[in-house]
């Protein structure tokens, strides 16, 4: 499972690995036997519903899962491109209810897309492009063959036309790229889903043994493909693992990049560890068997009845082997499933903690769309935890049109956020309690840093983040959930680890507006080293003392009075490098009112 789990930001992409299938048959007929006439309506887009409204959230990555910015996104005829992060986001998309398209294109990459059942929450996906890279060339008016690294081949007869549907002549570079069923990557490189069309107009989800990528550019950069009346042999290989089970003759499928489903085109045979095959164009080609398929869409909760996201939901048919998705802000996933047989449900938490199923079960088998609802068993092992807070513009407005990541375990949780508010749920291990968060703004292209933080199971207070890129360093709270407080200039901080006035390491924090309007001082009295953890209030009582807590009241009115203020230290650094504290609570103030606050301090160590 750890491999499956690196990126949790995908909503039920179908990866039918071949794990225990004993046979197939070229003749899909419907699963239940054929006892039942299959209704295959007159067009194959009735199959996805009515026109519905979505929102979706992603993120573009390459082979190495580094980001890739300028990514072109289109959703119907929306479109968004990728910043930094590779992150896009696209709201009140038009797509259908069981089905949608997005698509990711850039330069130097091999055409991205991923399809998927859209569910009322944001729709979460993870988009991984393949580099477009020159198998080799040929000529137009010769027949030559072209073969990869990995011993997959496409063989031309020369005739080659440009998208207009006039001749070419000239050098014709050939990408060629295999995607194997074994590559823990491939739920992420291939094209939409395995999702199909067979030759009847009927909709089967696929079960791949093997898909071939082939783009034909010409000398001028434009893109080529095959003359009417031209063939090309493909060859792609079938993996060691998956030979014991491959049919001598299996259904092709290619994927039509316009509307973003498979659709099948004749058949391949089996020619030692090679599926070959005739085509007559070019975009992704697909060896598959083929399945009779329903949508389920799974809603995991808490024993509270509370949704729970960022899991990973495997389903595992007996015969078509297993497909996996994970949950989104409302605990929901969805995709297609065979028909008419028993599965098996397993949930496992998104971490690094361990691989065990925190629940399995039995379902179906379902003839027809359906819905179902999990309730997760608590794991004295796995923590549920969420964490919520305020993003605001660097002038105090909140963040209308940007998203906040949670960085975790080397994992990223991303929430959208329209009206500036955020909230990342997620199930971490007992024994790793930090964490970080770092916000983007779309509207004024703005970001805040990337700011440790350590939770407060179960629930963690962020309170408010500014995207103000230009700064380097700041610090921010909240009195009695008013206006954000957010000092950046005149900012001293400094570490002692000998104080003459304490037996402990010390932290001392000053700063202050030019306007004179707003200071902050913060002492803190640290335990032993690695000093970073969790502290209450510091009660200052002449001369030294072994007493360790942050006092923060010098400014603020803060008395030691029902203090409960809690300050988490998650980062303290070299000099020219971070300190990081959290905090949040309730006190009195110097006149016994009660009062709550939360507050982040992100400045640069100057001792």
């Amino acid at each position: 499972m750890k491999s499956i789990k690196t990126y949790p930001n995908l909503i039920l992409i179908i990866l039918l690995a071949l794990i225990t299938l004993t046979g197939c048959q070229q003749d899909d007929g419907p699963s239940n036997g054929g006892n039942q006439q299959e209704n295959i309506p007159d067009t194959f887009s009735e199959y996805f519903g009515n026109p519905v409204s979505r929102n979706f959230l992603g993120n573009v990555i390459d082979t190495d899962k580094n980001p890739i910015e300028g990514v072109t996104i289109t959703i119907g005829s929306q479109t968004a491109t990728t910043d930094e992060n590779g992150v896009f986001i696209l709201n009140n998309a038009t797509v259908n209810e069981r089905f949608g398209y997005i698509k990711a294109e850039k330069a130097g990459y091999i055409h991205g897309s991923r399809s998927v059942v859209p569910t009322r929450g944001i729709n979460k996906v993870t988009i991984m492009l393949l580099e477009a890279t020159i198998a080799g060339s040929v000529n137009s008016g010769s027949a030559e063959t072209v073969t990869a690294n990995d011993g997959s081949s496409v063989s031309f007869d020369g005739n080659f036309v440009k998208e207009d549907g006039t001749e070419y002549t000239g050098n014709v570079d050939v990408v060629i790229r295999h995607l194997d069923p074994a590559d823990e990557d491939m739920v992420m490189q291939m094209p939409g889903m395995l999702y199909a069309e067979n030759e009847d107009g009927a909709e089967r989800m696929l079960q791949t043994l093997g898909m071939l990528a082939v783009e034909l550019i010409g000398s001028g950069g434009e893109d080529l493909n095959l003359a009417e009346g031209s063939t090309s042999e493909i060859r792609i290989p079938v993996d060691a693992s998956l030979m014991s089970i491959t049919p001598a003759t299996i259904p092709l499928w290619s994927f039509d990049e316009t509307n973003g489903y498979w659709k099948q085109e004749g058949f391949a045979t089996l020619q030692g560890n090679m599926y070959v095959g005739n085509v007559t164009h070019f975009s992704f080609w697909n060896c598959d068997i083929p399945a009779e398929a329903i949508t389920l869409c799974v809603t995991a909760t808490n024993a509270n009845n509370q949704p729970l996201n960022n899991l990973s939901i495997s389903i595992t048919s007996g015969t078509f082997g297993t497909t996996y998705g994970y949950t989104n802000e409302n605990g929901e996933v969805c995709g297609f499933v065979p028909s008419g047989e028993a599965l098996e449900l397993n949930v496992y938490s998104y971490d690094f903690c361990d691989d065990a199923s925190l629940l399995t079960q039995v379902i179906g088998p379902f003839t027809a769309d359906s819905d179902i609802t999990i309730v997760v068993p608590d794991n004295p092992d796995i923590i549920q935890e969420t964490a919520f807070g305020t993003f605001s513009t660097c002038d105090g407005a909140d963040v209308t049109d940007g998203y906040v990541r949670l960085g975790y375990a080397n994992q990223i949780f991303t929430d959208a956020v329209t009206d500036g508010t955020f909230e990342i749920n997620l199930l971490r291990c007992s024994d790793n309690n930090t964490f970080s968060i770092q916000g983007s703004d779309y509207v004024n292209l703005q970001t805040t840093d990337s700011i440790s933080y350590t939770f407060t199971t179960p629930v963690t207070d962020i309170g408010t983040i500014s995207a103000c890129n230009a700064v380097t360093e700041f610090i921010q709270y909240t009195i009695d959930g008013g206006d954000s407080v957010i000092i950046f200039e005149n900012i001293s901080a400094n570490f002692y680890q000998s104080n003459p006035n304490s037996s402990t390491p010390t932290i001392d924090i000053f700063a202050s507006n030019n306007d004179q309007e707003n200071c902050f001082y913060m002492y803190g009295a640290l335990n032993d080293p690695d000093y970073l953890g969790t502290y209450d209030n510091y009660t200052f009582q002449g001369g030294t003392t072994d007493d360790t807590g942050f006092f923060i009241g010098e400014c603020l009115s803060v008395s030691d009075e029902n203090n409960n203020i809690t300050y988490n230290l998650s980062t303290l650094e070299n000099v020219g490098e971070y300190i990081d504290i959290n905090f949040s609570g309730d006190y009195q103030d110097y006149n016994g009112d009660p009062h709550t606050i939360t507050g982040v301090v992100h400045v640069l160590r100057d001792n």
